[in-house]
């Protein structure tokens, strides 16, 4: 059995399903236009949360919320199941198959089979969509693959019950209506709001712009604190989540500016497309971090390229930022 599905290869994930599954349904939306409406840009530098024993660095909402805004503003239903028993959990996805329902899957992606495996990691937030069963083997709309790919029946069973951090526990989520007339000026005005309000005004200094500010005076310190190993592993930490996990910050920002180039077109608003100038120049900004700071890990820098530098870097892209938030949000609240 195969439902007739629109694959499209994405930059994320969860952008990239919802915007498929929403397709599907005859609501055709960019994967950008999805991570806008859903208030997916953030940041947030966490010292007191450990990932693999240093600190969380994040670039985007947590895992979901794109998603869960992003379908209330267009007034999209989706029903979401999780389950103990695995053979349960693969029987229920087989007959929505037989239903010819496309089914949203949040997976390990370390035991999807199909990923080779220089490029495994444990990450229990992956989302897929599978949309058929052939011999066994599932077919699988995975944003990150050019074309479908298969999976073999115990091998999404294992990836849908992960062990670790954020076990997804077989959740799966599929579309069980789409508004005809979906308002997305109002959507894309709700999505824009959001983000400048929290990137300007989230409470305490680990969020927002005063969090990149925050993260900034720590990458000062840390040669003086702790050891060059140390120093380094911090460092490479959050280059990682910037520009591994999850696409990363400097391709978040990439995907807002387009986001902003398309609700220049559908607000008809030129001021949107220079704003969205603005926006890929701030995610420049954020790879000139990353390219510098992988050069310090790896012992390749001159004597340019210093912790002082890169904190350079980082207070000029909360600078540039603020500017950008305030100008957008003002922009806004003019309509």
């Amino acid at each position: 059995m195969e439902i007739p599905f629109n694959h499209r290869q994405s930059a994320h994930c969860e952008t990239g399903v919802l915007a498929n599954l929403l397709g599907h349904y005859g609501l055709t939306i960019s994967e950008s236009m999805v991570f806008g409406i859903g208030s997916g840009l953030f940041f947030g530098y966490f010292p007191f949360i450990r990932i693999n024993r240093l600190p969380l660095t994040a670039f985007r909402v947590r895992t979901g919320g794109i998603m869960k805004r992003a379908v209330k503003r267009l007034g999209v239903s989706l029903a979401w199941e999780k389950f103990r028993s695995p053979e349960k959990a693969m029987a229920v996805l087989d007959q929505k198959l037989v239903d010819a329902v496309p089914v949203g899957c949040r997976t390990g992606a370390y035991w999807l089979s199909y990923f080779p495996r220089r490029y495994r990691f444990h990450f229990n937030m992956h989302n897929l969509v599978v949309f058929g069963k052939q011999n066994g083997s599932y077919l699988i709309s995975d944003p990150v693959f050019p074309e479908p790919v298969r999976c073999p029946h115990d091998d999404l069973m294992k990836a849908r019950f992960a062990r670790g951090p954020m076990q997804p526990k077989g959740r799966m989520y599929y579309v069980t209506h789409v508004p005809l007339q979906p308002n997305l000026s109002g959507a894309v005005r709700q999505g824009i709001k959001e983000v400048c309000r929290t990137m300007l005004k989230a409470p305490g200094p680990f969020l927002g712009v005063k969090g990149i500010r925050y993260l900034a005076k720590n990458v000062e310190t840390w040669p003086q604190k702790m050891e060059a190993r140390e120093a380094a592993l911090r460092l490479g930490q959050v280059i990682r989540m910037q520009e591994e996990i999850g696409t990363g910050g400097g391709g978040f920002r990439f995907i807002y500016a387009a986001f902003l180039q398309e609700a220049a077109g559908l607000l008809n608003d030129d001021h949107l497309q220079r704003l969205s100038d603005r926006m890929t120049e701030v995610g420049d900004l954020w790879r000139e971090f990353a390219l510098i700071g992988s050069r310090i890990c790896k012992q390749r820098a001159d004597e340019t390229e210093t912790y002082t530098a890169l904190a350079a870097i980082l207070r000029q892209c909360a600078d540039t930022e603020t500017r950008l938030y305030q100008d957008l949000l003002a922009r806004m609240d003019q309509e």
